[in-house]
C-alpha cells in the first residue's frame, strides 16, 4: 500500500502543473516579437548578404586576366568587413560588407583598384528609399525631433542613425539638390503644354505670406515635369517674369503651344512677354469657384451644374451656347457671376483648338493643386514658423516625390502634331485636301 501511494506522489510530482490564471503578462513594446516581421528580416538580410557576395565576386571575375609576375591573380577576395547596422523600411539588418585585395597595392600603391559596392556603400547607415522616406514625413505632419520616436515604431526600437543632427544633415543635401536642380540646361528641352499657378500657404508662415510660383511642362512624349519653382511675397507680374526669365536664360527657348493658369493677371502678361505665342487657357477648377463665390449657396448645386454644360460640351460650338445660356438664365439677378464667367470665355475655351484626349489636362491646374493641398495640412498641423527657406526646401522635396506618380498624357501619339503646329477643330486633326491638279 505504502508502494503505490508512493507511486502516485511520484506520478503527480511529476506531471506539470496546470496554470488556470487568464492574465496575460504586459510587453513593452521593445520586446514585442512578430515573427513574420523577424522573417521577412532574416530573409532580407540573407538576400542582401547574397547579393554582397555576388557583386564582390563579379568584379573579381571582371580582373581575372590581371595576374601578378608570379602567376597569382592580382584581385582577389579578402574577407567580410566588421558587422554593421543598416536601417531600411522593414527594420535593422546586421550585414557584412565583403572586402576586394589588390595585391599589386604593396608594390605599387598609386595603381591600387579600389572596390567600392552600389548596394551598399561604405559609410552607408540607412538605405536610399528611407532617406527618400523622411522628408514625406516631414510633410506629412511630423517634426524632425519626433522622427526617432515615430520611426521606432516602423524599424525597430530606438531608431538609430535618424537623431535630430541626421535630418538636419539630410536637409543640407535636400539644398544641395535644389540648388543643381536650378541650375539645370534647359537648351534641349521643349514642353508642349505648361501649366502654372501661385500658391499661398498662410498658415504657418512669417508674418507676410508667401507665394510659391510653380511651372510644370508636358514634353513631347507627354511625361509632365517640374520646369520652375520660386518664393515669392506675391503674385505679381514682376516675380512671374523673373522666374520665366530665368528659364529662357537657362535655354528654354521654344515657346509652349498653350498655358494652363488661373485668372491671376501677374503670369499672363510676364508670359505674353517671355513667349507671345502662347495661347492663353483659363483653369477651370479656379474658374468656377470664382463663379459659385458670386451666388446664394442655395443655388451651388444647379450653378454648378450649368457650369459642367460648358466645359464638357463636345464642341465649342455647344460650349458657346450653354454659355450663352447660362448668361440669359442669371444675368438679370446676378451680373457679377456672369461677368466673372463670360469676361473669359476665350480663354476658357481655347482648349477646343487641342487633340480631345487633352482636354482633361488642359482644362486645369490641378496637377499642381493636388500637390499644395498635402503641404497645407503639413503647415496646418504643425506649430511655429516655417523660414522662407524652410518652406521652399520642404515644398520642392514634396513635389519631386509627388512628380513620379504623375500621370502622362492621354492621347501622347497627338504630341507631334501638335508640335508640327497642325490644325485641330473640337478636339479633331482638320486634314486639308490636296489642291486638285490642272488636266
Amino acid at each position: 500500500m505504502a508502494g503505490v501511494k508512493a507511486s502516485q506522489n511520484l506520478t503527480r510530482s511529476n506531471t506539470p502543473m496546470k496554470n488556470d490564471t487568464t492574465i496575460l503578462p504586459f510587453r513593452q513594446s521593445e520586446t514585442i516579437v512578430d515573427p513574420l516581421t523577424e522573417l521577412a528580416r532574416e530573409g532580407a538580410r540573407r538576400m542582401l548578404a547574397e547579393a554582397l557576395k555576388a557583386e564582390a565576386d563579379a568584379f573579381v571575375a571582371s580582373f581575372a586576366d590581371e595576374k601578378l609576375d608570379d602567376g597569382r591573380q592580382r584581385i582577389v577576395r579578402h574577407g567580410l568587413g566588421p558587422e554593421r547596422q543598416i536601417q531600411t523600411g522593414i527594420g535593422a539588418l546586421n550585414v557584412q560588407r565583403p572586402k576586394v585585395r589588390d595585391r599589386m597595392a604593396a608594390l605599387d600603391p598609386a595603381q591600387k583598384i579600389r572596390f567600392t559596392s552600389n548596394i551598399l556603400p561604405k559609410w552607408a547607415r540607412r538605405s536610399v528609399s528611407l532617406d527618400a522616406l523622411l522628408p514625406v514625413l516631414y510633410l506629412k505632419g511630423i517634426s524632425t525631433g519626433d522622427f526617432q520616436e515615430a520611426l521606432s515604431a516602423i524599424m525597430g526600437s530606438y531608431a538609430p542613425n535618424l537623431s535630430p543632427s541626421v535630418i538636419s544633415r539630410l536637409t543640407a543635401g535636400w539644398q544641395a539638390e535644389y540648388d543643381a536642380w536650378a541650375r539645370r540646361d534647359l537648351s534641349a528641352r521643349n514642353y508642349v503644354y505648361i501649366w502654372a499657378d501661385g500658391v499661398y500657404l498662410q498658415a504657418r508662415m512669417e508674418e507676410n505670406a508667401e507665394c510659391m510660383l510653380v511651372i510644370i511642362g508636358a514634353t513631347p512624349e507627354g511625361k509632365k515635369e517640374l520646369i520652375g519653382f520660386q518664393v515669392g511675397l506675391r503674385e505679381s507680374s514682376q516675380s512671374w517674369h523673373e522666374l520665366l526669365s530665368d528659364l529662357k536664360a537657362r535655354g528654354l527657348s521654344v515657346a509652349p503651344k498653350i498655358a494652363v493658369g488661373d485668372g491671376a493677371l501677374g503670369f499672363w502678361n510676364a508670359l505674353d512677354k517671355a513667349f507671345g505665342s502662347t495661347k492663353h487657357q483659363r483653369c477651370w477648377v479656379h474658374k468656377v469657384k470664382n463663379v459659385l463665390n458670386c451666388f446664394p449657396k442655395q443655388m451651388a448645386a444647379a450653378v454648378k451644374s450649368d457650369l459642367d454644360d460648358i466645359q464638357h460640351a463636345a464642341t465649342k460650338a455647344e460650349a458657346k451656347a450653354a454659355m450663352d445660356l447660362f448668361s440669359e438664365k442669371y444675368k438679370q439677378k446676378y451680373e457679377k457671376g456672369v461677368n466673372c464667367l463670360t469676361k473669359d470665355s476665350d480663354a476658357l475655351l481655347a482648349f477646343f483648338d487641342f487633340p480631345a484626349d487633352h482636354w482633361g489636362h488642359l482644362r486645369t491646374t490641378n496637377p499642381i493643386e493636388s500637390v499644395f493641398a498635402t503641404v497645407r495640412h503639413r503647415t496646418v498641423r504643425t506649430k511655429g514658423a516655417l523660414s522662407q527657406k524652410t518652406a521652399k526646401l520642404m515644398v520642392f522635396t514634396l513635389i519631386q516625390a509627388a512628380s513620379k506618380k504623375w500621370l502622362r498624357l492621354n492621347g501622347r501619339n497627338q504630341l507631334p502634331k501638335v508640335i508640327e503646329g497642325i490644325t485641330f477643330n473640337d478636339g479633331v486633326e482638320v486634314i486639308f485636301d490636296a489642291p486638285s491638279r490642272a488636266a
